[in-house]
């Protein structure tokens, strides 16, 4: 039943890019968290992470060989409006429209996610303030507008769970605040921007879109986990999915909400706004939580346990409770450094096995992108944890394909011995 799926790489703007202070780029929320001494574990940042800007035709003809149908990249809003609104900067447009003419002369179609974490540092208050989301939409529009309908899929948000838990909760990301009410509100505020983003991708005449979000079953560890695991199925699941498919915060969202916070900053026509109807549901997905803290078991270098059949269980369950297609946005381990990363060809093979049952099952599952084409800046961790199937040098900038990268291409050889190339076959 995988003749018409679709097999892709994903990769992110602050992670790859580089060219941090090039061509009109403005500042982002991670240009400034870097600069914090003690913030990233090896003190780097993305400056130049793998100077992805000024090397386009060499990465994707890396893709290419690989043979993927489909790359997910993302938007550096911070490139497009370097102050978060108002004036375009042409220049960044430009970068994006030579990656666009670069995939489509190798037949890859683009998946677009317009915010991958990198905000502008010129919006005040961050995702605290619900001008932020208003700016989204703006920023949306933009790039509907300018890239039109050479993007064959558009994804609004990646991961808000992150943006609001990780960046305003407990400040392991940017911008490093540890404030559980601005978290919250935070929250809400990305929902909104989601809503008012969808809005105006179809304004400009946008269509295909979704959002991306990293869900995960949780269980509980021990005789009392049981308010942990719904404080964190609220956080990783609910907060985000109960508004964007029924229109409405549960009355256990609201009830943590204000138990931990100040509530949400909700107004009215709030949850009209952000129940916009999506045509797609993005699923990124590296392991199950486990509450307080895993079992022993198997694990990547980064330290999450390898659960691979709870990516079935994931698809499942966010199939039926949405109703929509599922796209697989992401999913890869963080292994050693070694070409030869047989331990990443058995994590991908166990996910890819799951993902596949439940095409078999005959679930609406409709790609798969895996995390990451190349080793790139890992965030908090900066470049001492690699996710790629392309080991990178980062004194020499050099790309060499690893033994993962060769399984996976051989994967979508005998996938794609059913159906034929081509583009945009979503």
């Amino acid at each position: 039943m995988t003749t018409d799926f679709t097999w892709g790489v994903a990769t992110s703007s602050y992670q790859i890019e580089g060219a941090a202070h090039v061509d009109g780029r403005g500042a982002s929320i991670w240009d400034t968290f870097t600069a914090v001494p003690g913030s990233v574990a090896d003190g780097s940042n993305g400056d130049l992470a793998c100077d992805h800007y000024h090397r386009i035709p060499e990465d994707v003809a890396l893709m290419s060989d690989l043979g993927v149908d489909a790359y997910r990249f993302s938007i550096a809003w911070p490139r497009i409006l370097p102050d978060g609104t108002g004036a375009v900067n042409q220049k960044g447009i430009d970068f994006y429209h030579r990656l666009l003419d670069e995939l489509e002369r190798h037949e890859i179609s683009p998946h677009a996610t317009l915010y991958h974490w990198d905000l502008p540092e010129a919006l005040t208050g961050g995702w605290t303030n619900r001008a932020t989301a208003e700016a989204f939409a703006e920023y949306a529009g933009v790039m509907a507008q300018a890239l039109g309908d050479r993007v064959t899929a558009w994804a609004t948000l990646n991961e808000p769970w992150c943006s609001a838990y990780l960046g305003y909760g407990v400040g392991v990301h940017a911008p490093g605040h540890q404030d559980m009410p601005s978290a919250f509100a935070a929250a809400h505020h990305l929902n909104l921007a989601h809503g008012l983003g969808v809005q105006a991708i179809r304004s400009a005449g946008g269509s295909n879109i979704g959002v991306v979000l990293n869900l995960a079953t949780v269980q509980g560890v021990g005789e009392d986990a049981d308010e942990l695991v719904r404080t964190e199925d609220v956080w990783r699941n609910r907060i985000w999915l109960d508004p964007l498919t029924e229109g409405r915060y549960s009355e256990e969202v609201l009830a943590i909400a204000e138990r931990d916070g100040n509530g949400l900053p909700i107004q009215p026509g709030d949850l009209a706004t952000i129940a916009e109807p999506l045509d797609w549901m993005g699923i990124n997905y590296y392991h199950d939580l486990f509450v307080p803290e895993p079992p022993p078991g198997p694990r990547t270098d980064i330290g999450w346990p390898i659960t691979a059949s709870g990516i079935y269980d994931v698809i499942a369950s966010t199939a039926q409770r949405t109703g929509l297609p599922i796209y697989i946005t992401e999913n890869g381990g963080a292994f050693a450094e070694a070409l030869d990363d047989q331990e990443r060809i058995a994590y991908l093979n166990a996910h890819i096995e799951h993902v596949l049952r439940a095409r078999d099952d005959s679930i609406d599952v409709r790609g798969y992108f895996q995390w990451s084409l190349m080793d790139n800046f890992e965030w908090a961790e900066g470049y001492r944890k690699r996710f790629g199937i392309v080991h990178v040098d980062y004194d020499t900038l050099t790309r060499t394909p690893r033994s993962s990268y060769h399984w996976y291409k051989n994967l979508i050889e005998s996938h794609r011995a059913a159906r034929p190339r081509r583009l945009n076959n979503e």
